[in-house]
């Protein structure tokens, strides 16, 4: 299976969904930022393993409680993605910190400062 078939890409929106739900709704771990979102998830073909990239709005030191938060809370997630979506495989998660949002924002800033300069 190529890695950007349409059953893969439907899986990965579908884990995207759920991920996001049950880090915002059901993970009660005081580490993890309430503005923690899902920004994208890369599911391997074989249903082994998950990239899931993460932005969190916040500080440096929120972002690396957060993923810390998240790597701990790991088992659980996964059982609960488990639970909600019916996959041959439940994928291993491995949250991987998405810092593109930030980046953005920062640029938009740069863009917005010098126009306004001019």
């Amino acid at each position: 299976m190529r890695k950007n078939s349409i059953k893969n890409t439907r899986i990965n929106g579908e884990v995207l969904r759920e991920l996001s739900r049950i880090i915002s709704r059901e993970v009660k771990d005081p580490r993890i930022a309430p503005m923690t979102s899902v920004v994208t998830v890369e599911v391997t073909p074989d249903l082994k393993q998950c990239k899931a990239y993460i932005s969190v709005l916040g500080d440096e030191e929120a972002q690396e409680n957060t993923l810390t938060g998240l790597k701990s809370s790991a088992g659980f997630i996964r059982r609960e993605l488990a639970r909600s979506i019916n996959l041959r495989n439940t994928p291993e998660i491995i949250f991987i910190l998405d810092q593109s949002i930030e980046y953005g924002v920062e640029m938009s800033k740069k863009i917005d400062e010098i126009n306004h300069r001019s």
